[in-house]
C-alpha cells in the first residue's frame, strides 16, 4: 500500500496518526491561510475549513520526494472553532486568547475540521476526496488564576480555538459531542471514509507502517 503523507506541522495530528498505527511522512504546507480565506469571500464556515485542507494537501504535492510521489496518499487538514457562526483560528497572542476564553467559558462552540485526501501516482494527483467534521465542545469555567496559568504556558496561542483536548486545555473541557480525534486535529473515522472512497484500505496502511523503535 502507498505511504501516507501528512501535510501539517501539527504535532497533535502526527501523534493521533502514530497512536492509530500509522507512521506518516510529514511535509508542511506553505499555504497563506489568511489570503485563501479572503479569496473565498462570503461562504460557509464548513467550506472555509474544507478548502483550507484541500489547498494544504495540494500545495505539498510538487515538493514530494520522487520516491514517495511515485505512489502515496496526501492528507491535509484545517481546524477552526465556530462561535455563533464566526470562525476563530489561532489567537496568536495572549490578549486575543484571553478574550476568546472569556467568551467561551461556560458555553459551547463547534470545532470544524476540514480534511482532504489525495491519491498521488507518478508525481500527479489522480483522485481526491474532501469533507469536514463538526464536533460540539462544551467548555468549563477556568478560574482567573487557572486561565492566566494556561495563557502563560503558551499552548492556547497557536492552536485553533485557543484550546486543546489532549493536553493542558483538556482540564477546561467539560464534554464533547462528536469525534474526539477530530477535535485534536484529524478525524480518524472521516479520514478512513475518505481513504475508502479512493480505494485505500486503512488497515493496510497501518500494517505497512514501520514498527516504532
Amino acid at each position: 500500500m502507498p505511504p501516507l503523507v501528512l501535510a501539517s506541522a501539527s504535532p497533535a495530528r502526527l501523534a493521533v496518526l502514530r497512536s492509530a498505527g500509522i507512521e506518516p511522512a510529514v511535509l508542511v504546507s506553505g499555504v497563506d491561510e489568511d489570503a485563501l480565506v479572503e479569496a473565498l469571500g462570503d461562504t460557509t464556515p464548513e467550506r472555509v475549513v474544507t478548502e483550507l485542507a484541500r489547498a494544504k494537501a495540494r500545495e505539498v504535492i510538487p515538493r514530494l520526494d520522487p520516491g514517495i510521489a511515485a505512489d502515496c496518499v496526501v492528507v491535509g487538514c484545517d481546524s477552526m472553532l465556530s462561535i455563533d457562526g464566526a470562525l476563530q483560528g489561532k489567537p496568536g497572542t495572549a490578549g486575543v486568547a484571553r478574550e476568546r476564553w472569556r467568551s467561551m467559558a461556560g458555553h459551547s462552540a463547534v470545532l470544524l475540521t476540514g480534511h482532504c485526501v489525495i491519491r498521488v501516482e507518478e508525481g500527479a494527483a489522480v483522485a481526491e476526496q474532501a469533507d469536514h467534521s463538526a464536533t460540539t465542545v462544551h467548555f468549563g469555567n477556568p478560574s482567573p488564576d487557572e486561565l492566566e496559568a494556561y495563557l502563560a504556558s503558551g499552548e492556547p496561542l497557536q492552536v485553533a480555538g485557543a484550546f486543546t483536548l489532549d493536553s493542558l486545555g483538556g482540564w477546561f473541557v467539560e464534554r464533547i459531542e462528536g469525534d474526539p480525534s477530530s477535535v485534536i486535529g484529524i478525524g480518524l473515522p472521516l479520514v478512513r471514509s475518505l481513504l475508502a472512497r479512493l480505494g485505500v484500505d486503512v488497515a493496510a496502511l497501518w500494517r505497512d507502517s514501520p514498527a516504532p523503535s
